[in-house]
């Protein structure tokens, strides 16, 4: 990933009729970037796609594209291409028809559309299927093609619409590491849509994640999960414990009657502000060695942890434990100072 600028969108602003799908977005996406916009559904992740795509123009703002104002440039001009969760694959044409039809289009010679359609089955891991027909694929390998079709007209953006929403959950899991090696091999940048959090955290480079036509917190995964702009991101992304809290001083704050020593700093005296911890940071201890304690209500086995409903001073906790502590037993719990996370009170959702 460089740092060089390849689209910035600038105050951006979408209507249809009086709804206000985006609300002044300004983005830029760098060269070579996997990039996720990521949100619940209605978010504007998608109108914001099809504004980059050509399939949409902004009620104001611009979209510059390496600096060029391409706002009202049509879509079959722009170097992005495009692949949606419905493949959209020609069904009456084998896999290297499919994926040459672009080729074609623009008269490139029989030799030269071979070596490319080639070059693009093996990037996909597909050699040897050119012959095959489409509906013969599974989703999986439908997938691939769709990806292989857009690949071989060697856009500068490929963007990608929930193109993993029709895949069953093992398959979904396989292909969000097999974008992110293709996306390596290739080294253009991608622009991908989706609203599940799992899968923007395990392939983005940077996360954009919005909600009602407005961008609430950029960053890369690991920001975006361990500090969270505000309670939806903190919501959104992941499960969380917030609840109020009162900064006493830098690196001290008090929640559920109890002073926590914690690494944030900058709050005024006795502010009150919103705690986040998450389920998985509380420590599960015998009660008379826990900061706090509380008592069990309900269990859960989630495979590799068990989730667990601690009541404690009025607050239900949510947490998630490799140990079991059975329904009505009262147990400690421990938090660490960096795992708890201080957001002002009522910041921005």
């Amino acid at each position: 990933m460089t740092n060089d600028i390849m689209i910035d969108l600038k105050n951006i602003t979408k209507a249809f009729g009086s709804t206000e799908v985006l609300k002044d977005l300004n983005l830029y996406i760098r060269e070579n970037e996997f990039l996720t916009l990521l949100g619940p559904s209605g978010c504007g992740k998608t109108t914001t796609l099809r504004i980059i795509a050509g399939f949409e123009s902004p009620t104001e703002g611009k979209v510059l594209f390496q600096g060029k104002d391409v706002s009202q440039v049509p879509p079959y001009q722009r170097q992005v291409n495009t692949v949606f969760q419905k493949y959209a694959l020609f069904p009456h044409m084998d896999v290297y028809e499919n994926i040459a039809f672009g080729l074609k289009i623009k008269k490139l010679p029989k030799e030269e559309i071979a070596k490319k359609v080639t070059e693009v089955l093996k990037l996909v891991n597909l050699s040897g299927f050119e012959k095959r027909k489409v509906d013969s694929l599974s989703g999986g390998q439908q997938q691939r093609i769709a990806i292989a079709r857009a690949l071989v007209n060697e856009p500068k953006v490929l963007l990608l619409d929930e193109p993993l929403g029709a895949l069953d959950l093992k398959l979904r899991k396989e292909m969000q590491i097999e974008l992110k090696n293709i996306q390596k091999r290739v080294g253009i940048t991608f622009i991908y849509v989706t609203h599940d959090q799992e899968e923007a955290l395990t392939m983005s480079d940077t996360i954009v994640v919005m909600d009602k036509g407005v961008i609430q917190q950029i960053g890369t995964p690991v920001d975006i999960y361990n500090e969270p702009k505000n309670a939806f991101v903190a919501q959104f992304i992941g499960e969380s414990n917030i609840l109020p809290g009162i900064m006493h001083a830098d690196f001290s704050v008090e929640f559920q009657n109890t002073l926590f020593p914690c690494v944030d700093k900058g709050f005024s005296p006795m502010a009150p502000v919103e705690v986040v911890v998450r389920p998985e940071d509380i420590l599960m201890v015998k009660k008379e060695e826990g900061m706090l304690t509380g008592v069990v209500e309900e269990v859960t086995f989630k495979g590799v942890h068990y989730e667990m409903v601690v009541a404690s001073q009025g607050f239900r906790w949510l947490v998630q434990s490799t140990a079991m502590a059975p329904v009505g037993e009262t147990i400690g719990m421990n938090i660490l100072p960096d795992s708890i996370h201080i957001m002002k009170k009522g910041a921005a959702s």
